[in-house]
């Protein structure tokens, strides 16, 4: 009863928020959450309760915003931005493996739904951008493994790098102009054409819970396997995870693997929304702003990167005044959080053994 009360709270709030226009009102309704999370935070308020629940209400907020485009296209974007989050969870969260690159294999799924979208059925294009990033992780996989640190992030940022040149140089992926993508068809779905009388994004943000509902449920039913152990073991002490017969090397080598085809399948259904991709929509800024979230929300709680997901894409979407100033303001965030809350604002919870 208690979840199920939140849930419907946080929907009314959600669509107060998303269709507030006054920067007033916005400011009002933000500083009103924040004093509620500082009293759940003092009264050391815990909410526990089927996943459903946030599926329905993420389901009927958008059935009450099906005319709205804009509100909608944030909801897709925030659901995509999770997906992609739940990916990087399973390398930083749960192996510990070092990974600034996430926006690189984001648009490793985008290239490679373009290039093959007006070839392959574009719900196939949709795994095989997972596919792809998760080969081409394979290729950077190496040099992470030898290094350790602050050099395995070196690693994995001068490879965000390269990347963005690399797209650039490539006429072949379009240069510096990109590529342009079909309209998304899955079966007899169009998904740019209008649900009845209300926006095409609905269908996006229908296919945008179905992925994250899948993406959630590996990423849950993972860590609470004996592979989570092993994985929490890995990141802990590699030393004393070792001396026990764990292989350090084949766990790493697993967890960068899923979780790079996790964020590649969230890259290629965010190009398809788009219809649109160029190098400038994968810059490092773009990683640094998925790690972000990471931090904010709590490295580990996938709920964390939920809530984390829609503070960052929708507070500079809806407070216009910062759009100029939201990566400085993104910096200083995750400084307060490293200072205040290292753990982030969900932290993950202890593990339970059973015996």
């Amino acid at each position: 009863m208690k979840a199920a009360a939140v849930a419907a709270v946080a929907t009314a709030f959600a669509w107060l928020l998303l269709r507030a226009e006054s920067q007033t009102s916005i400011s009002l309704l933000l500083l009103l959450a924040v004093a509620a999370g500082v009293a759940a935070a003092r009264l050391r308020f815990r909410l526990s309760g089927p996943s459903v629940l946030a599926f329905a209400a993420v389901a009927v907020l958008a059935l009450l915003l099906r005319e709205d485009d804009f509100s909608l296209l944030l909801l897709t974007r925030i659901l995509i931005v999770v997906v992609a989050c739940l990916g990087l969870n399973v390398q930083f969260g749960y192996a510990g493996v070092v990974n600034f690159a996430g926006a690189s294999f984001f648009g490793v799924g985008g290239y490679t739904a373009a290039i093959l979208a007006p070839r392959l059925p574009h719900l196939l294009v949709l795994l095989l951008g997972g596919a792809a990033a998760a080969l081409v992780g394979s290729i950077l996989i190496l040099p992470v493994l030898r290094t350790r640190g602050h050099y395995a992030a070196l690693v994995t940022i001068a490879f965000a790098l390269l990347f963005r040149t690399f797209l650039e140089v490539n006429d072949t992926l379009g240069g510096p102009q990109g590529l342009k993508l079909p309209e998304l068809v899955i079966g007899p779905f169009h998904f740019n054409d209008p649900v009845f009388d209300a926006s095409f994004y609905l269908r996006y943000v229908a296919l945008g819970l179905v992925l994250a509902a899948l993406a959630l449920g590996v990423v849950q039913r993972l860590e609470r396997s004996w592979i989570g152990v092993a994985l929490d073991a890995v990141r802990l002490d590699e030393i004393a995870a070792a001396s026990f017969g764990l292989s350090i090397a084949r766990w790493k080598i697993a967890a960068f693997t899923i979780g790079n085809f996790i964020t590649g399948v969230a890259g290629a259904l965010s190009a398809f929304m788009i219809g649109f991709i160029a190098p400038n929509n994968y810059a490092f800024s773009e990683s640094l702003i998925l790690v972000s979230i990471l931090l904010l929300g709590g490295i580990g709680n996938p709920w964390g990167l939920a809530l984390a997901s829609a503070i960052v894409i929708v507070l500079p979407e809806k407070l216009q005044t910062i759009q100029e100033y939201r990566f400085l303001i993104f910096a200083a965030v995750v400084i307060l959080i490293l200072l205040f809350r290292p753990a982030g604002l969900l932290p993950r919870p202890l593990r339970r053994l059973k015996t």
